[in-house]
């Protein structure tokens, strides 16, 4: 990994203002929208407030998109020519995703630090404060799942309908991976195997510990965290033989 090209890159996209905004206001705003238009948003739920588990999901969901979308832009810089450049520099195709990878994370740390802000002046509580490090970290790290999986999608595609091919596709994963509307039964056993569900479940395991809401089910750690394993490999394979591929073609 090259610590010049991720300097470049995050350079590039602080200046992109409009699409900044997008992805640290989208979840703010559907953390406001879900966490304090319903009346028990201040009832327990597990080892918090109903506020602090939606506030968590939130972010969690945020991190996916600012994740995906960071990485998402790749697919307009190859046809700018950008992807050319890189190949003829000495920069390999792990290193060159590495590095969208970490610019990524920065801007989701923007993105899950906005909605924790204003979960916490809007009454999101936990039992622990360690708590609160605990849910951002898991968010921040775990994102690099969904970071991986934008540059996937945008080096397979590689048209200016990735993005939203992209975006379309983490709308679906985010309703079956559990994250806005509690499953149970059939869709529930289904969800499991996404590559949400894991990422949301490790977020929300400080305040639920792998409880689920609306349902009796609990999820053991280890299982949260194989789905998370096996889909960043599943991911990161794909990106980087679609990074090669291209490159061939060149």
């Amino acid at each position: 990994m090259n610590a010049t090209f991720v300097r470049i890159d995050l350079t590039r996209q602080l200046r992109d203002v409009m699409n900044l905004m997008f992805v640290l206001v989208l979840p703010t705003l559907m953390y406001v929208i879900f966490g304090l238009s319903f009346s028990y948003a201040n009832e327990s739920a597990g080892n918090g407030n109903v506020k602090f588990y939606i506030m968590a999901s939130m972010a969690a969901y945020g991190a996916s998109v600012a994740a995906t979308t960071v990485t998402g832009v790749s697919a307009v810089e190859q046809m700018q020519g950008w992807g050319r450049q890189i190949g003829l520099t000495p920069l390999r195709p792990a290193g060159f995703v590495a590095g969208k990878a970490v610019v990524a994370l920065i801007v989701t740390a923007l993105s899950i630090a906005v909605v924790f802000i204003v979960g916490a002046l809007t009454g999101a509580h936990a039992d622990h404060g360690w708590m609160w490090a605990a849910t951002f970290a898991i968010a921040l790290v775990g994102s690099i799942l969904f970071a991986l999986f934008g540059y996937a999608v945008a080096m397979l595609f590689r048209s200016e309908s990735a993005m939203g091919i992209a975006s379309g596709l983490l709308v679906v994963l985010s309703f079956l991976g559990n994250v806005f509307v509690p499953l149970s039964g059939t869709l529930l056993d289904v969800a499991r195997f996404t590559p949400m569900y894991g990422f949301v479940g490790l977020v929300r395991w400080p305040v639920l510990e792998g409880a689920q809401s609306g349902s009796t089910d609990v999820d053991p750690l280890w299982a949260l965290i194989a789905n998370l394993v096996a889909w960043l490999l599943i991911f990161g394979l794909v990106a980087v033989l679609a990074v090669r591929r291209g490159r061939a073609r060149r």
